[in-house]
């Protein structure tokens, strides 16, 4: 039996996929095997011993303690893609506010009650709230990830001009853009040229307030920001500035953040983190987590990780033993002396690396009995930090 602690209301849509014969799932717990969590802040939390994994049912891992995690062998999953599709309709919907000015309107009519001749007063003053339409402009979208993409090829069905950029675009992100899409070769490029620019990176070291000055500068004048992204990468003096100026006409964000609460500016608009806010997108997310610690768990197989390899060989039967590793030269030999020593055929193997980190999956019929012995040394080699028999014959 599998405990797997989460920190916040799940969707039971996804915890379905955990079955209570093999799992027991708890609010409260005291040697959680896998947490999932959503928004819960993690980074101060104290990880237990038994912790094997954390699934966030998302797509930031900003409340989780990545690199902690990584040196104790914690695997840590996120859910990229599974709200793709509701942060695509809210960057619509900005796109759309940010152009016409739909809340300054709404606002401005509820004053209206009370009075007379409301009709007349609408006809005479809504000249105020006039915006341009976004047919025939052009959109610069910063990042083509799952939510990017999606992006792109829903502004130009609504007949925009699209410019992408991404140093980083997969294959599979490929395959699914628009061959209208205009692609880009820098962050500059993009905004020089756009009506409109929409920011879809993840925040790290990298990109933290990297959408600084030296950027806002080489925007159009008058173009429209959103970021619902993380609010932390773009540099908030900057936008203050830009926005003061006229530099930028409108910014809109989903991450209302400390450093902007004091822009006192009409034109910006700020959303309570609402992009993944739908019962879909919560279903979704919780699907995906739910999947991806189940698969861990029982079978070794890691899929969606943020610090360690994707390795998802299917378990045929026999003993399974996960390795987590550094990613340094001889472990796979030091790895596979021990079986050897142990009289222990290897008739699977699969050897996965990520950056610092690597993955070591190995499949034997049998571990001839000596399975306390053997997983016990390859816990002792150095650099190993997670090493557990994961199905046992």
């Amino acid at each position: 039996m599998y405990n797997v602690q989460t920190l916040n209301k799940i969707s039971e849509k996804g915890l379905q996929y955990l079955n209570p014969t093999t799992f027991a799932i708890a609010d409260e717990m005291d040697n959680p095997d896998g947490i999932i969590v959503r928004s819960f802040e993690m980074k101060d939390m104290e990880l237990p011993e038994s912790l094997l994994a954390i699934a966030r049912a998302g797509a930031g891992t900003n409340n989780i303690p990545v690199n902690k995690c990584s040196e104790e062998g914690i695997v840590v999953f996120f859910a990229p893609g599974a709200n793709a599709n509701a942060v695509k309709e809210l960057v619509l919907t900005s796109i759309f506010l940010s152009s016409r000015k739909v809340i300054e309107g709404i606002e401005w009519t509820k004053t209206l009650r009370g009075k007379t001749g409301v009709d007349k007063i609408v006809e005479k003053e809504k000249s105020q709230f006039a915006g341009p339409e976004i047919a025939g402009k052009t959109l610069g979208v910063i990042g083509l990830g799952a939510v990017g993409v999606r992006v792109v090829n829903a502004a130009i069905a609504l007949g925009m001009t699209v410019i992408g950029y991404d140093p980083y675009l997969s294959i599979h992100a490929a395959w699914n853009l628009s061959g209208q899409a205009i692609k880009a070769d820098s962050i500059e490029s993009v905004v020089s040229q756009s009506d409109y620019v929409t920011i879809h990176m993840p925040l790290n070291d990298s990109t933290r307030g990297s959408i600084n000055k030296e950027v806002f500068d080489k925007f159009k004048e008058g173009a429209r920001l959103i970021n619902l992204a993380r609010g932390e990468i773009v540099d908030s003096e900057a936008l203050k500035e830009a926005l003061d100026s006229g530099k930028i006409a409108g910014y809109i964000t989903d991450f209302p953040i400390d450093s902007i609460m004091d822009i006192d500016n009409e034109n910006l608009i700020m959303i309570p983190h609402l992009g993944a806010s739908t019962p879909e997108s919560e279903e979704n997310c919780a699907e995906m987590a739910a999947i991806e610690i189940r698969d861990y768990l029982e079978y070794g197989i890691i899929r969606n990780s943020v610090n360690f390899p994707d390795c998802t060989d299917p378990y045929t039967g026999g003993t399974r033993i996960g390795v987590l590793h550094k990613n340094v030269p001889g472990m796979l030999g030091t790895i596979t002396n021990i079986m050897a020593k142990h009289g222990v055929n290897i008739e699977n193997l699969a050897n996965k690396n990520k950056g610092d980190w690597a993955y070591t999956l190995i499949d034997t019929a049998s571990l001839n009995g000596k399975n306390e012995e053997v997983i016990n040394e390859i816990k002792a080699i150095d650099c190993v930090v997670r090493a557990r028999i994961v199905r046992e014959k």
